[in-house]
């Protein structure tokens, strides 16, 4: 094993731990800040691997934006912020089942579809390389050209996720303004 490879295996277990605290937790805040760690340590994996634009992302959009609105949406709703024993709805165990039938899922699913199928990672300083690795326009113009129906029903969720939560913080009306 080399040293990127050491690297990424240590920031695949601080993803992974940082997951596990995030849905384990009792307090909501403090799931929303491992959240940011599970993320930062995402980027710093697609940095070991050389994608310097995904990782730059992945900290704008999901840690700049995405944790900043459920924090929001925290402070808005007035949800409990420190430990809440109504919290916990007992179905950890279930919880526990779903997500670990997803996961194996999704690992079968990703085995099945690249099954046989390699991806090197060549030298910057080979040719073929060099026309199109490290380059954003070749990812954004994936983005905007394969997958720009995935990008806006993701979008239009955000902004449905948004407006759910203003309603809920405007309350009912019938409240005492002080």
């Amino acid at each position: 094993m080399t040293g990127p490879d050491v690297v990424f295996v240590l920031l695949g277990i601080v993803t992974i731990g940082s997951g596990v605290l995030v849905v384990t937790t009792r307090q909501l805040v403090h799931a929303a800040l491992w959240l940011v760690v599970s993320f930062g340590a995402l980027a710093a994996g697609y940095l070991v691997l050389t994608a310097e634009f995904v990782a730059w992302v992945q900290v704008l959009i999901y840690v700049g934006a995405v944790v900043v609105l459920l924090l929001f949406g925290i402070m808005l709703t007035r949800a409990p912020i420190g430990r809440a024993a109504d919290l916990d709805s007992g179905n950890r165990w279930a919880a526990l089942a779903v997500a670990v039938a997803t996961g194996a899922l999704l690992v079968t699913v990703v085995v099945i579809g690249f099954h046989g199928v390699r991806m090197e990672l060549c030298d910057p300083g080979s040719s073929p390389c060099e026309a199109s690795a490290g380059r954003a326009g070749v990812l954004g113009s994936s983005i905007f050209r394969t997958w720009v129906l995935p990008f806006e029903v993701l979008s239009v969720l955000l902004l449905a996720a948004l407006i759910g939560a203003i309603v809920l913080s405007r309350g009912n009306g019938r409240e005492a303004v002080e």
